[in-house]
């Protein structure tokens, strides 16, 4: 899984703006949506050089879930104030999950500034699209501090959700895995969603589309609490809508995402059937492990280890096709017809075929056409070749 080409060094929208001396933010009151990912290139969190800006009014910090550093991995986050600074930070995954009337009254222009994985049902993009819905409404500025696509951007994947299962976990009428930064989403869902907004996107410098996040040069910060190295966001770019069944996702091991079971399968009996379907990029090895969290905490779970062989081949829309078809086949305790895992998914079509013992090769097919008039469509909103 190294890298096979050198490191680049790529400029993140926080360093551009340091760069330019904070222009569009001087003599404004300035509201910060961030966490942890939000540092510039020496590691240095936004948060701290806004603080510090001359000219610049940090009045409010505005936390995504997970919290404002990170590590948080429950519901109902409360506010609370960022130490180094005394900045009141508010919870947008608390009572609330969009900034409140009486906050932006104080505020000029909302920032946003978080590294995003770039799967669907990761919610920061969630947030992202609410804080520009509410930057509408109350005319506030809003400003994204662009980040590469830690997965690459020009790989598109798996079905494309419809309005009607739109949900926190899923916001957008795109793919699973979209292959498109923050300030490329918020491009389009003010095109979409018709907003009169003013938005400004701090591009990133030196990143294209065909990069992996440890060839940009940039600092490594676990975008959420599970999700530890560049193997995990791959396939929970796919695998990661397996959570909302019945099946440990690894949650509570040193390898969330990277593992899967239950106690109701037979970890060789499923590694020898992944393997001997094949899957491009992967290999499946057996493993047992208990989880200290989450889905079956503290009971014995039988699975697979996935390795990562290829992952410029990985298409982890397809193994989670292929992988959930093996888990249903093995035992009928998977229970795959979760209002979440259809939400996650973003079709029923899924379930009805795995109910119908088709042909995983017509679910794929889906999929793909789906992706493929996804890509068409994103086409206007890039800003990056």
């Amino acid at each position: 899984m190294e890298s096979t080409i050198a490191q680049q060094k790529v400029s993140t929208g926080i360093d551009v703006l340091e760069k330019n001396h904070y222009a569009p933010l001087v003599g404004k009151r300035v509201g910060l949506i961030t966490n942890q990912t939000g540092i510039d290139v020496t590691g240095k969190s936004t948060i701290e050089l806004l603080a510090h800006a001359p000219g610049v009014k940090l009045r409010a910090l505005f936390a995504a879930e997970h919290g404002i550093t990170g590590n948080e991995d429950r519901e109902g986050i409360a506010d609370t104030v960022e130490l180094k600074t005394g900045v009141k930070v508010y919870s947008l995954y608390g009572t609330t999950r969009r900034p409140t009337a009486k906050i932006l009254a104080n505020i000029d222009i909302l920032v946003y500034d978080i590294q995003d994985v770039g799967a669907r049902y990761y919610t920061y993009i969630t947030t992202l699209g609410y804080a520009l819905e509410e930057a509408a409404k109350y005319k506030k500025k809003f400003v994204v501090l662009d980040r590469p696509v830690m997965i690459r951007g020009d790989i598109v994947e798996g079905d494309v959700l419809p309005d009607s299962v739109k949900s926190f976990i899923g916001y957008y009428p795109i793919c699973v895995r979209y292959g498109m930064t923050p300030g490329e989403i918020a491009t389009m869902y003010r095109s979409i969603g018709k907003l009169d907004v003013d938005l400004e996107v701090i591009k990133c410098e030196g990143w294209n589309r065909s990069m992996w996040f440890d060839e940009t040069g940039l600092l490594w910060r676990n975008p959420s609490p599970n999700i530890r190295n560049c193997s995990a966001a791959i396939l929970y770019s796919g695998l990661g809508a397996l959570e909302a069944t019945n099946l440990s996702v690894g949650r509570g091991t040193d390898t969330p995402f990277e593992v899967y079971g239950a106690p109701f399968l037979e970890a060789e009996k499923l590694a020898d059937m992944m393997n001997a379907i094949y899957v491009a990029g992967v290999r499946f090895h057996p493993v047992d492990f208990t989880p200290t969290s989450s889905t079956f905490r503290g009971e014995l779970c039988h699975g697979v280890r996935i390795e990562i062989t290829d992952r410029n081949a990985v298409r982890a829309s397809i193994l989670m096709i292929k992988f959930a078809n093996e888990i249903r086949k093995q035992s009928h305790l998977w229970d795959y017809h979760k209002d979440g895992f259809r939400t996650m998914v973003g079709t029923s079509d899924m379930i009805s075929m795995f109910d119908a013992d088709e042909c995983t090769c017509h679910i794929t097919s889906t999929f793909n056409a789906k992706a493929a008039q996804f890509e068409h469509y994103r086409l206007p909103y890039l800003l990056y070749k």
